[in-house]
Formats: C-alpha cells, sequence, structure tokens
C-alpha cells in the first residue's frame, strides 16, 4: 500500500521533506497546503500532488496517513489540533511555537489521543551524534558550551518576537536539544539577551541579536550556550563541546573531534556527522507509521516539549533578570 502524505508550507524544510519522501518506495506526496493556493499549486505540481489553500480542504479532498507541519513558529496550534481531531499522525518541524501555552495544549490531547507523532531535531539522527550520546554514558560531563552564531535570516517573520520567539527558540534550539539528547534533563535556566545593532539596521527587527543562556543539569553538570544573528552572512557557526575528565568532545554539525585519551576504540579521530539525517528522521516516521513500530524516531512531541520549554525559559528570565526553575519533565502536561 503506498501512503499517501500532505505537507503544510511551501518554504525550504518542506521541500527537504518532499524530495525525500518523493524518493521513497510506497510513499507519495499527495497534497500541499500553502497560505495561498497559488504558492500550494507551484509545490504541488514538482511532486504530482494537488495543491490547497486551505487546510479543512486537503484534509477533506485527500485520504492522507501524515501530515508534514512545516510552518513559523507563530502559525502552530490550529493545525495540530484538527490533525489530533481526525487521528492523522504528523511530523512537525521545529520549533513548536513561539512559547510553551501552545506546545502544552497540544501535548496534552496528544497523550489523551495516542497519536503517532515526530519533531524535526534532525541533529539527533546523525552518526556523529550517536557515538557522543553513548559516549556521555561513560562520562563525567563537568561543563558544556554550546553556540550558534551567525546572521539574520531575511524573512520578516524571524525578525518579529512574535513571529519567531528569538533565536534561542527558533534556531539555537537544536543545541538545547542535542545538550539535552547527550548529557540529560536541565533543572535551572538563567538568561542575558540584548539588542546591540540589527534593530538598527533593519526596520521592525525585535528580536535581541545576542544572548548568552546558563543551564543546570540534572546530573550536577552546568551547561552555556550563545548565539548571535548580528554576524555578515557565511560567519560564525554551530558547535557543542563536552568537557570531561577524559577530555573534550567537541562537535559541529559536520563531524565530532574525539579526545585523543578518550576510552573509546576511534580516540583521536575525526568521525563525520554521516549519512543525511533527514533521511534518517523520515525513514523513521515512514517506519513507524508502516509498522507501530515508534522506537526509531528520536524525538516525538513529548520530548520536544522538554527541550522547549527550556528556550521558553532562557525567554523569560531574559525578561526578567531572574533564573527560572523548571518542572520535572513528567509534570510538564499538567
Amino acid at each position: 500500500m503506498t501512503l499517501q502524505i500532505g505537507i503544510i508550507g511551501t518554504g525550504w524544510f518542506s521541500k527537504v521533506h518532499a524530495d525525500i519522501l518523493a524518493r521513497m518506495e510506497g510513499v507519495r506526496v499527495a497534497a500541499v497546503c500553502g497560505t495561498t493556493l497559488e504558492k500550494a499549486e507551484a509545490m504541488a505540481s514538482v511532486y504530482d500532488a494537488v495543491g490547497y489553500g486551505e487546510l479543512e480542504h486537503m484534509l477533506d479532498g485527500e485520504k492522507l496517513d501524515a501530515v508534514y507541519i512545516c510552518i513559523p513558529p507563530m502559525s502552530h496550534g490550529s493545525i495540530e489540533a484538527e490533525l489530533i481531531r481526525r487521528g492523522i499522525p504528523f511530523l512537525v518541524e521545529k520549533p513548536l511555537s513561539t512559547g510553551m501555552d501552545i506546545p502544552r495544549q497540544v501535548l496534552d490531547q496528544v497523550q489523551k489521543s495516542g497519536l503517532l507523532t515526530s519533531v524535526g531535531y534532525h541533529f539527533r539522527y546523525q552518526e556523529a551524534a550517536q557515538v557522543l550520546k553513548e559516549a556521555m554514558k561513560e562520562q563525567t560531563v563537568g561543563m558544556a558550551l554550546g553556540r550558534w552564531m551567525g546572521g539574520m535570516p531575511g524573512v520578516a517573520w524571524w525578525r518579529r518576537q512574535e513571529g519567531s520567539g528569538g533565536q534561542f527558540v527558533e534556531q539555537t534550539t537544536h543545541i538545547v536539544d542535542l545538550l539535552r539528547y547527550c548529557a540529560g534533563e536541565v533543572t535551572e535556566v538563567y538568561a542575558v539577551a540584548a539588542q546591540r545593532s540589527m534593530h538598527e539596521k533593519h526596520e521592525h527587527v525585535t528580536v535581541a541579536d545576542v544572548a548568552n543562556v546558563t543551564l543546570k543539569l540534572e546530573s550536577g553538570a552546568i551547561a552555556s550556550i550563545a548565539n548571535t544573528c548580528l554576524l555578515p552572512d557565511g560567519e560564525g557557526g554551530a558547535g557543542l563541546q563536552f568537557y570531561t575528565d577524559a577530555g573534550l568532545w567537541d562537535w559541529t554539525p559536520e563531524r565530532l573531534l574525539l579526545p585523543s585519551a578518550a576510552p573509546h576504540a576511534m580516540a583521536g579521530l575525526e568521525i563525520p556527522a554521516g549519512h543525511n539525517p533527514y533521511e534518517r528522521e523520515n525513514e523513521a516516521f515512514i517506519h513507524a507509521l508502516r509498522t507501530g513500530d515508534r522506537s526509531r524516531i528520536l524525538s516525538d512531541y513529548a520530548d520536544a516539549c522538554r527541550t522547549q520549554e527550556i528556550t521558553t525559559a532562557a525567554l523569560v528570565s531574559a525578561d526578567s533578570g531572574l533564573p527560572v526553575q523548571l518542572q520535572p519533565s513528567k509534570h510538564l502536561s499538567h
């Protein structure tokens, strides 16, 4: 049986997923929903799919096995609620929203329904990230340093706080998520942020362009994650470093460097990122759709909510000037 997939959104991420799905055996991109019918039909034509300008029209007009949600942060909520109401599994791109209110509501509905979900934290699917996660189980992590440094995206919604939630919520969430994935849960967040130059160079910029966030982990380790979006295009970079008594484990999206003293067969070596993590993320979701086996999905909605809680706490802390204590993860949906 060929799985019929719908895609909501017509931006870059939508096309990344659609291209991967189109190459998969027994999978068809059947429908695309956009903010306008014209955008939807333009993208749909590439995949021999049907374009829709309204979500309800797409869901009424097609018998879909799953839907991919690839939309800006401020647009979440009603889409997820409608898919849950109809019992349609979904893969949603990060972040889950601009804050925590909508994710809590959606999580409550997801947990009551038992619906299959996946969230696009693709770095988890890297071979290098898997090596790092396994290695950290054997290490005493003293501290971690993370970064997401770059320029400011050109789209208008990203530059507005109410549109994107800001850089830490929209981009740096990947580093927060990888920290959680490899080193465990976060118990406290303290953040400082500022507007230094981008609000003077561009109109309608309300997001901070520099921030630094200190995190306490359940294990006792500490972490610091910094980000900026004021650099010229092409400068900067992202990464996460773990400092342990066996040395420095240095991850970037391209590779993992192992310390020479590491108790590991590949000590001192550089491990490349490996196969396309977007492909593995899609394969895991499609496998779960076909078989009911969710074990390959490395981030479902409930797990992603814990990452979202940390990034939202950073916003609260930066506004108040005070540390924010996080509830134990099992209480998140209450």
